[in-house]
C-alpha cells in the first residue's frame, strides 16, 4: 500500500508522499500502536507532529518499532510560536529531535507566524542554519500569508518548501494556493475533513460519495489530492487510516470538484484563527 501513494518533489528535492498522518492527540503506548500501524499495516510513510502537540516521543518510538526503514519515512514536526527568537529556536529544534529520538527531521516547520511578536524572520534562519547542519532536510511554514513569505525570502535568500494553511471544502484557500503555485511552493492542507461532522454530513458531497461509491471522507481526500494539496488527515482508528488513504481509484470531474470548492465561505475558518492576527505560544 505504502508504494501506492504518489509522491511530489518539494522547491529544494526532498520528496514527501501527497498523503500523511496527522497526529494531533495520539500520546503514549495507544498512540505508539496506532501510528505504527499505520506505517507497517497500511502503508502511511508521511508522519505529521508539532512540539506543542507533545507527541514527538511517540512519533518516534512508532519510527523505531516499526519495520519500515526510516530513510523510507517523512517525520515533521513544527516550531511553537514561544521560541521563535533565534537562539531559542535553535534550541528547541534540538529538543525536538532529542524528544523523538531521531538524528534528523524530514520536514520542519514554524507552526504560526505570530506576527505581533515578530520574530519569525529569526527562527527562520534558525531553520536554515539547522538545516545546514543536517538536523532536517527541508524547512517550511505553517499558517504564513505572502507577506510573510515574501518577507523571509527578501530578508533571508531562502523561501520555504511548504506552508501548511487550513483548507477543506468550506475554506478552500484559492488565492493562497495560486499563490502557493506561482511561486513553487507546496501547499498542505490541516484540518482537511473540517475537524467536524457537518461537512460529513453535506448533502452534496454526500451524493458525490454516492455517485463513487466512496464515502464523504474520501471524497474530501481526493478533492485535496486533485488540488495539488498535501493532505494529513489525523485517525487512530485503523479502519479509517486505511479508508483516508484509498483515495486513488478514483477521479473527480470538474464539475465535482466545482461543487465542492463552491462551498466554500467568507468565514469559514473553524476556530478564526486569523494569521494576520493570531498568536501561538
Amino acid at each position: 500500500m505504502g508504494n501506492s501513494v504518489p509522491e511530489i518533489t518539494l522547491n529544494d528535492g526532498v520528496t514527501l508522499p501527497v498523503i500523511g498522518l496527522g497526529t494531533y492527540t495520539l500520546k503514549g503506548n495507544q498512540g505508539v500502536n496506532s501510528i505504527q500501524n499505520a506505517i507497517d499495516e497500511i502503508g502511511y510513510r508521511l508522519i505529521d507532529s508539532a512540539y506543542n502537540y507533545e507527541n514527538e516521543g511517540t512519533v518516534g518510538e512508532a519510527v523505531r518499532r516499526s519495520s519500515v526503514p526510516r530513510e523510507h519515512l517523512r517525520i515533521t514536526s513544527k516550531l511553537p510560536g514561544r521560541y521563535q527568537e533565534y537562539e531559542k529556536a535553535v534550541t528547541t529544534i534540538e529538543e525536538s529531535l532529542y524528544r523523538a529520538n531521531l538524528d534528523y527531521y524530514d520536514l520542519y516547520l514554524i507552526h504560526w507566524p505570530n506576527p505581533k511578536q515578530d520574530h519569525y524572520v529569526e527562527a527562520w534562519q534558525a531553520l536554515i542554519d539547522a538545516k545546514k547542519r543536517g538536523l532536517i532536510r527541508s524547512i517550511g511554514v505553517c499558517n504564513f500569508l505572502p507577506e510573510h513569505i515574501e518577507r523571509l525570502e527578501k530578508e533571508t535568500g531562502v523561501k520555504p518548501s511548504v506552508n501548511q494553511i487550513e483548507l477543506h471544502p468550506f475554506f478552500n484557500q484559492a488565492q493562497q494556493r495560486e499563490w502557493h503555485k506561482e511561486n513553487d511552493i507546496k501547499t498542505q492542507s490541516w484540518s482537511p475533513l473540517a475537524r467536524a461532522n457537518e461537512v460529513l454530513e453535506n448533502n452534496i458531497i454526500q451524493q458525490i460519495a454516492n455517485n463513487h461509491n466512496k464515502s464523504i471522507s474520501q471524497v474530501i481526500l481526493r478533492w485535496h489530492y486533485q488540488l495539488e494539496a498535501i493532505v494529513i488527515p489525523k485517525s487512530s482508528s485503523p479502519v479509517r487510516q486505511l479508508e483516508n488513504i484509498s483515495i486513488f481509484d478514483f477521479n473527480l470531474d470538474e464539475a465535482e470538484m466545482s461543487l465542492i470548492s463552491g462551498l466554500t465561505r467568507p468565514d469559514g475558518r473553524l476556530k478564526n484563527q486569523d494569521p494576520a492576527t493570531y498568536e501561538e505560544f
